[in-house]
């Protein structure tokens, strides 16, 4: 059982048409012996990712469980008992469940990987070592750090950020400052932080730069990038498949399709053109955290303010809710 890799996703099965993907793909390419456990929403919900996951011939080889929100209440009600705030944020947006939720299944020294559901394992792999002390967390070229209220009440609060911060894998372990983080989370806002997913991507940043952490490979750990050049391509017309099997994946050991591009996942890899083949069973190297200050958020910021007065993003954007709205009715999810 020790020898066991600890992994979670929270994951609705409205994410099924792409997850499908993540979860095939994990339990038939991972070298390791793997603990998974799925947390979901409603009791229906549960029995559903139960029957999904049952259906993977892989799975087998693995050990995994399913547990309903209703099932981490009590655990959360006993676990986070003095800490308001903490307590108050798991119940907001079902994506900052990836924070707290793992958290009610392990002991001190027990690791945490938590994974996306937009993640393809394109090859044989290994996870990378969980520190003992710090995160992991993947690394994008763009920050998805917003809202902007959220950043700078971030900011005011003199807590540090990590720049690069891309959620799509994190890795840490217990023991967690709780009352660190459950005194942050009312410094940004508490009950009125906005219910926004992007929040998330805040609360690892800051916590990355409070315990300490470093970027996973970003050859190995790939982060989808949409491109300005991208786009373009796109709004002309060029299938998004096409440009998702552009990628190289003979060194990934991890491909996080973020973003819209994940409702074409499974197509491209069902195309056949987005296989890997090979066997990525060494340790990848790290890299440190760069901070992101201020001075750097108020320059992007500007950046883009004056990139969308003089309509560039209007030139250039395709319109992602025409393309994805067939995918997204035909799976029952209302947003991306």
């Amino acid at each position: 059982m020790t020898d066991m890799r600890s992994v979670f996703l929270i994951l609705s099965p409205k994410a099924l048409p792409y997850a499908s993907i993540c979860l095939e793909t994990l339990f038939s390419n991972a070298l390791e012996t793997l603990n998974i456990r799925l947390i979901t929403d409603s009791d229906a919900d549960k029995q559903t990712l139960i029957d999904a996951v049952s259906a993977i011939a892989e799975a087998q080889n693995h050990q995994w469980q399913v547990f309903s929100k209703r099932d981490a209440d009590a655990r959360a009600d006993e676990q986070f008992r003095d800490l308001p705030h903490l307590q108050t944020f798991r119940n907001g947006h079902p994506c900052w469940r990836k924070v707290t939720d793992p958290l009610l299944f392990v002991q001190d020294g027990e690791e945490m990987i938590i994974l996306d559901p937009d993640l393809y394992f394109p090859n044989q792999f290994t996870f990378e070592a969980t520190p003992e002390r710090s995160l992991l967390l993947m690394w994008q070229p763009p920050s998805c750090l917003q809202p902007l209220e959220t950043v700078q009440a971030t900011f005011d609060a003199s807590v540090k950020l990590a720049h690069h911060v891309d959620i799509g894998v994190a890795q840490w372990r217990r023991p967690v400052d709780l009352d660190w983080l459950n005194w942050f989370l009312g410094a940004i806002g508490g009950e009125n932080i906005p219910r926004s997913m992007f929040v998330e991507a805040i609360v690892w940043s800051a916590l990355a730069m409070q315990m300490g952490g470093a970027y996973l490979d970003k050859k190995r750990w790939h982060c989808w990038y949409n491109d300005h050049w991208k786009r373009v391509l796109i709004k002309g017309g060029f299938s998004i498949t096409r440009i998702l099997v552009m990628e190289n994946m003979k060194q990934v050991k991890c491909f996080h399709a973020t973003g819209p591009c994940k409702w074409w996942l499974k197509e491209a890899c069902e195309s056949g053109q987005l296989k890997g083949g090979n066997r990525l069973d060494r340790p990848s190297r790290t890299f440190p955290l760069t901070e992101f200050t201020p001075g750097r958020y108020q320059l992007e910021q500007s950046i883009k303010d004056f990139l969308g007065k003089i309509g560039y993003y209007s030139f250039i954007n395709p319109a992602w809710d025409e393309l994805e709205k067939p995918r997204r009715v035909a799976s029952g999810s209302k947003t991306v």
